[in-house]
C-alpha cells in the first residue's frame, strides 16, 4: 500500500526529496556543519604545522613569522572557520534541548561569543602583523 503526503507524515513529496521539514532549514544547517568540518579537517594540520615551528620563539620572531601570507591566512581561516563550526554546533544543540525565551537568549548569547571571539582573533593576529 502506498503511503501519502498526508498519512504518516506532515511532509509532502516535494518537501521530502527538497529535505525541508518544518524548520526550512534543517539540510542546509547540516551540509553548512560537514562543510565546516571539512574545513577543519584541513585547517588545523596546517595550523598545527605552521604554529607549531614558531610556539616559543621569541616576540620579533613570531611577528616576522606571521608577516608571512600563508602562515597568517592559516591562523586566520582557523580562528573564523572553528568559531563559526562552534556556533552552528552549539546552536543545534541549544535548539534541541532548550524552548522558549531562555532558548532564544542562549542561542544569541553563543552567537555573540562566537563572534566576539572571530573579532579579537583576528584583530590580534592583524595587530601582531602591522
Amino acid at each position: 500500500m502506498s503511503e501519502t503526503p498526508s498519512e504518516h507524515s506532515h511532509l509532502t513529496y516535494r518537501k521530502r526529496a527538497r529535505g525541508l521539514g518544518a524548520a526550512k532549514r534543517g539540510t542546509e544547517h547540516y551540509w553548512g556543519m560537514i562543510q565546516s568540518s571539512v574545513g577543519l579537517l584541513i585547517l588545523v594540520p596546517l595550523f598545527i604545522f605552521t604554529f607549531g615551528p614558531i610556539l616559543g620563539e621569541s616576540f620579533e620572531e613570531v611577528v616576522l613569522y606571521y608577516s608571512r601570507p600563508f602562515p597568517a591566512i592559516v591562523a586566520a581561516l582557523t580562528i573564523v572557520v572553528s568559531w563559526l563550526h562552534f556556533k552552528n554546533g552549539a546552536q543545534t544543540a541549544i535548539e534541541d534541548y532548550l524552548r522558549g525565551t531562555t532558548r532564544k537568549v542562549t542561542i544569541i548569547a553563543v552567537n555573540a561569543v562566537a563572534y566576539v571571539a572571530i573579532a579579537a582573533g583576528l584583530f590580534a593576529l592583524v595587530a601582531l602583523v602591522l
